[in-house]
């Protein structure tokens, strides 16, 4: 793919503008002379050719976006390329399909879809696009395109309002940030979604380092690849939007909090793939029991998308049922919760760990179904408890398991993980586990004296340094953004 133009390249008033190169070996770039704004360029100094292939090229660009935040920055950057400035920010509505005017008839105020009047920036720290967010939006760098304008345009910014003949539409506030930024005209378009009157969903606004007038033909091509862009940009935070949204509902099934029992300290960490990209769906659970015990479990539904995270729901719900009956038994829950999914969801398969915990005696019960063996890290190290071999719920006739027993010491801390996370730390299965154990035997006192503590020492191990959530029950779920197919899944409980 071609490079576009340097974004250092710029028109200032009375200078001049490097022209596009075209896509076959051109010759060197000739300079053209700047053009008023409105005026129409010679039919001589425009090649149609190159103009459509460099359009098709930053299109073409936009599209292998890997999600919205990458096309967001994708429009700033092939923007500045065609207009030759060397800053910008892009700020959207929360949600293009569905925006409502202001009361004024105004179009609603930009805002990300992370948060209404932040901004994706170009060019611009945080602290600058902090700055920038400061000005009064009817008179900041948009303000015009709130009421329809197709551009807005200040190619100076440096003489102070005042100090300007007749009514100048540059605010107080936005002339003081814009002296303190070094910024000296900007220059700005709607993203407009097809379909007559359609209000702008958002705004792209260039910003220069001197006076300065983009060409008209700057103009046009940058206008040109807003259009199309702002179709590809409509989409994205479509989908966005979705997955939010699904997520949110992901989340929602899985507990929000994990419960306070005397003699026993819980974290959880879920970093799900994404209903798009998950191979299934994982869960953990613990629930404080009537007779004073806690249960806990660890599984994951075979499948994907929406139907796959919901029937996880379903099943979770089933055993915690399960749990408050014949909690103690670990292999009669896991075989009452078998005999469900077979009635209720025969077409699928499940993974699951039960473990029953007596905070007094510090007795273990527990019983597996598929699921990787949990962890036991006592002072003298790290061993897997050895739960015997069993095939995933629903996959046999019947499924049968016996139970695994044992006692822990004060300060022992029990791990419960699905296969996400062993997968995820080594080329396979074993060597996953094998990484996973070491790391946790390598945990410093501190860490294990802190399941909190614990458990991001082990995603910071184990992922690479990718430190996948901090202690706090905020914290919880995160996102696992990499394009990874496995939920990864903690449990941590440790033995006061």
């Amino acid at each position: 793919m071609a490079e576009s133009p340097s974004p250092g390249a710029r028109q200032t008033l009375g200078g001049s503008a490097l022209d596009f190169p075209a896509p076959t070996p051109p010759p060197r770039p000739q300079p053209v002379t700047a053009t008023p704004v409105g005026t129409a360029m010679p039919a001589g100094d425009r090649d149609p050719l190159a103009e459509l292939t460099t359009l098709y090229e930053l299109t073409e660009r936009l599209t292998g976006a890997s999600g919205l935040e990458d096309a967001l920055h994708c429009v700033l950057e092939a923007g500045a390329a065609l207009l030759g400035a060397r800053r910008g920010m892009l700020l959207l509505a929360e949600d293009p399909e569905h925006h409502t005017p202001a009361l004024d008839g105004s179009a609603s105020a930009f805002g990300t879809v992370d948060a209404p009047g932040s901004a994706v920036g170009f060019g611009l720290d945080r602290p600058a696009l902090g700055a920038l967010e400061t000005v009064p939006r009817d008179s900041g760098p948009y303000a015009g395109l709130l009421h329809g304008a197709p551009q807005v345009l200040y190619p100076d910014l440096t003489t102070h309002p005042a100090d300007r003949a007749g009514p100048c539409p540059v605010g107080e506030r936005f002339h003081e940030v814009s002296r303190h930024l070094g910024i000296g005209a900007s220059f700005a378009l709607p993203l407009t979604t097809p379909g007559e009157g359609a209000d702008p969903f958002g705004t792209a606004v260039w910003f220069y380092d001197a006076p300065a007038v983009p060409t008209a033909r700057e103009q046009r091509l940058a206008g040109l690849y807003c259009s199309a862009a702002s179709r590809l940009i409509a989409k994205e935070v479509e989908r966005d939007r979705l997955r939010r949204t699904a997520d949110a509902l992901r989340r929602g099934l899985l507990p929000d909090r994990l419960p306070r029992v005397p003699g026993i300290q819980l974290a959880a960490r879920c970093l799900p793939a994404g209903l798009d990209l998950s191979a299934g769906s994982d869960w953990y659970d613990a629930l404080a029991l009537p007779d004073n015990g806690l249960a806990l479990s660890v599984g994951s539904v075979t499948g994907g998308g929406a139907d796959c995270a919901a029937a996880m729901g379903r099943i979770r719900a089933a055993l915690r049922a399960y749990a408050v009956l014949e909690g103690e038994d670990p292999v009669s829950v896991l075989g009452d919760l078998e005999l469900l999914l077979k009635t209720t969801e025969p077409a699928r398969t499940a993974t699951a760990l039960y473990a029953y915990l007596d905070p007094r005696s510090r007795q273990l019960s527990l019983a597996g179904a598929g699921q990787c063996p949990p962890l036991l890290v006592t002072s003298f190290g790290a061993s897997f408890v050895e739960t015997s071999l069993s095939a995933p719920l629903g996959m046999l006739s019947c499924w049968e398991a016996p139970g695994v027993e044992l006692r822990a010491d004060r300060g022992d801390l029990l791990l419960l993980y699905t296969e996400g996370l062993a997968r995820r730390s080594g080329h396979s299965l074993h060597a996953g586990q094998a990484r996973l154990r070491a790391a946790a035997a390598a945990a410093t006192r501190e860490d294990r004296q802190d399941p909190d503590r614990f458990c991001a020492h082990l995603l910071n191990t184990c992922l690479d340094g990718a430190d996948r959530g901090g202690p706090g029950p905020d914290r919880l779920c995160d996102d696992l953004s990499d394009g990874a197919t496995d939920d990864i899944v903690l449990l941590a409980a440790r033995f006061e």
